[in-house]
C-alpha cells in the first residue's frame, strides 16, 4: 500500500509541484487547501491528486482534516508543511493583524499539522516531517519581520521535534527556497525581478520542481540518516 502524504498549500506553487512529484514517487497524496476553490478544483482535475479544504491555522481544523485523510487513506507517513501567506510591511507601520495572520498560517500551522500525527507515527516508528521555511527565514528581510520570523521558527521548530523523534524512526527536515519562479514572482515588475536575478550568483529564479525534488529526497529512504537539517535552495544567494 503506498505511503500517504498530506501536503499543505498543495494545490498551488511550490505546493503544487511537491504534490505531484511525490505521487510521482508512488505516495498517495492528499493536498490541502485554504481558500482559491477554483484553483484547487482544476489541479485536482489536472492531476487526479484528492483535495480537502481546511484551515492550517486552526488546530481542531487540522485534526478534523487529517483524521478524515486516514479514514479515507490509512495511516500518515509524510506531512509537508508548506501552506504560507505574506503580509508585508516595515515594522513601524505593521498592524497587529498582518503580524497575527502570518504567524498563525506560517508558523502555528507546523504545530496543528504535525502535532496530530505524531503519536501515529511515533506508535508505527515512521514519519517523515518536512517544513518549507525560506531564505528570509536565515537571513531576514526588510519589510518582513512577520513572515521572516516566522519562517526562522519553522527551522527552530524542525531541530527541537527532530531531537524529540529521531529514535523513533521520524525524520524532520526543512527546505528553505529562495526566489522561486511562481506566479507571485513573475508578477513583480521587470526591473524588480532583474535586481533580484543579480543577486543571485547561479543567474536564474530557481524552479518550483528543484523545491519538490528535495523534498522528494527528503522523504525517502535513502534520507534516513538526515533529520533537523534545512537545505538551502537558494542558487547561492544567502550561504550560511
Amino acid at each position: 500500500m503506498s505511503k500517504v502524504a498530506v501536503v499543505t498549500g498543495g494545490t498551488r506553487g511550490i505546493g503544487r509541484a511537491i504534490s505531484v512529484e511525490l505521487k510521482n514517487k508512488g505516495y498517495q497524496v492528499v493536498a490541502n487547501y485554504g481558500g482559491n476553490d477554483e484553483a484547487a478544483k482544476k489541479f485536482q482535475t489536472e492531476t487526479g491528486i484528492p483535495i480537502l479544504k481546511w484551515d492550517v491555522g486552526d488546530y481542531d481544523a487540522c485534526a478534523a482534516g487529517l483524521k478524515q485523510v486516514e479514514e479515507q487513506y490509512g495511516p500518515i507517513s509524510v506531512i509537508v508543511n508548506n501552506a504560507g501567506v505574506t503580509r508585508d510591511g516595515m515594522l513601524h507601520k505593521m498592524t497587529p493583524q498582518q503580524w497575527k495572520d502570518v504567524i498563525r498560517i506560517d508558523l502555528d500551522s507546523a504545530f496543528n499539522m504535525t502535532q496530530p500525527v505524531i503519536n501515529g507515527m511515533r506508535d508505527r516508528n515512521f514519519g517523515r516531517i518536512i517544513n518549507i521555511s525560506s531564505l528570509n527565514g536565515q537571513k531576514g528581510q526588510m519589510g518582513q519581520s512577520n513572515y521572516s520570523s516566522a519562517k526562522a521558527g519553522i527551522i527552530g521548530f524542525t531541530k527541537a521535534v527532530a531531537q524529540e523523534n529521531a529514535r523513533k524512526g521520524i525524520t524532520v527536515n526543512c527546505v528553505a527556497p529562495g526566489y522561486i519562479s511562481t506566479e507571485m514572482v513573475a508578477a513583480m515588475p521587470e526591473k524588480v525581478l532583474a535586481s533580484i536575478t543579480a543577486q543571485i550568483p547561479v543567474g536564474r529564479l530557481g524552479t518550483a520542481e528543484e523545491i519538490a525534488k528535495c523534498v522528494a529526497f527528503l522523504v525517502s529512504d535513502d534520507a534516513g540518516f538526515i533529520t533537523g537539517a534545512t537545505i538551502a535552495a537558494n542558487g547561492g544567494q544567502y550561504m550560511a
